[in-house]
């Protein structure tokens, strides 16, 4: 087979394009620090590469979702810390209206006081979020969940809880509905006596205790006194129920925020593990990256020496 100069110069020329094209890969690997950075550098390990991107990105998804949750039910156990506070006033109210020697203008002044709590609670409960998102209304957060005059406070929010996902299996209530909160009672509540129905409601039994007090007791017979007196008690009894529910509302609360910081904790472990597998899969080994680019340009440099010389060479040169 007879060999061209041509033949040879091209053979020469790519020997020395593809070193030149594996000395600047090398330098790029190690301008970049990246040793995938395209799919043609590593197929397998830049496919791995995009799943694990995705996973990271959910991840992270999920650690803003978390932060989300952590606002919500923290603003929400601040608020039913005041709730809490508020129905304990009522309850020192409703004690002190107990005492049988106390006069008309007496129990007049208490229902003030109580009326005073009643709204408190109610401006509690239409509370807002810093969007001015009623916190208590279930999806319904455009309308305030509580309305109505005396005796007539109603629940109009929504009938669904705000529900967020804050990890991969795990999703938990970030917004309970008012109704859950101001209009219910837990299993252990303490029962009417005889047939009597137990007042679910925190303000129609605030209602009830104001009206009461705000009666006039001279002139009654003891029948009539008698019925005043159970119509606080019933009061009574309805606020520690209530505040029973309040506290047992505040308790699944605190469990959540715990959980929450675990699982921010298992994100981050997380988070590491999967920077880890990134770093392994496209990150440049330095070592080898700086011992291949030097060998590669070792090579590079000697190929432009060979070509140099062989451009020099002739037939007489190999005649002498």
């Amino acid at each position: 087979m007879r060999i061209s100069t041509a033949m040879m110069y091209q053979q020469n020329m790519r020997g020395i394009t593809n070193s030149q094209s594996e000395w600047l890969r090398y330098g790029e690997q190690m301008s970049t620090g990246k040793r995938v950075t395209k799919p043609s550098d590593d197929p397998i390990a830049a496919s791995q590469a995009v799943v694990l991107s995705q996973a990271q990105a959910q991840n992270s998804q999920y650690a803003l979702a978390r932060t989300f949750a952590t606002q919500k039910i923290s603003l929400e156990e601040n608020v039913l810390g005041q709730v809490t506070t508020a129905i304990q006033s009522a309850q020192e109210r409703i004690v002190n209206a107990g005492n049988g020697t106390l006069s008309d203008d007496d129990r007049a002044s208490l229902a003030t006081d109580l009326e005073g709590i009643r709204n408190q609670i109610l401006n509690l409960a239409n509370s807002t979020d810093g969007n001015g998102r009623y916190i208590f209304a279930g999806y319904k957060t455009d309308s305030a969940p509580f309305s109505g005059g005396a005796n007539s406070i109603t629940y109009t929010g929504g009938s669904t809880s705000v529900t967020q996902s804050v990890d991969a299996s795990r999703t938990m209530t970030v917004g309970h509905l008012g109704s859950q909160i101001f209009e219910s009672l837990t299993s252990n509540a303490v029962p009417e006596p005889g047939t009597g129905t137990s007042e679910k409601s925190l303000f129609n039994m605030l209602d009830s205790a104001i009206a009461t007090l705000r009666t006039p007791t001279e002139g009654l017979d003891d029948t009539q006194r008698a019925d005043l007196g159970a119509a606080i008690d019933k009061t009574n009894r309805g606020l520690r129920n209530s505040l029973n529910n309040v506290l047992t509302v505040r308790a699944e609360l605190g469990t959540q925020l715990n959980e929450l910081d675990k699982l921010d904790e298992l994100g981050s472990d997380r988070a590491l593990g999967q920077a880890q597998q990134m770093s392994d899969l496209v990150d440049v080994d330095w070592n080898s990256a700086i011992s291949s680019y030097v060998m590669q340009q070792a090579a590079l440099q000697a190929s432009y020496k060979a070509f140099s010389d062989m451009q020099g060479m002739s037939l007489f040169q190999l005649n002498k």
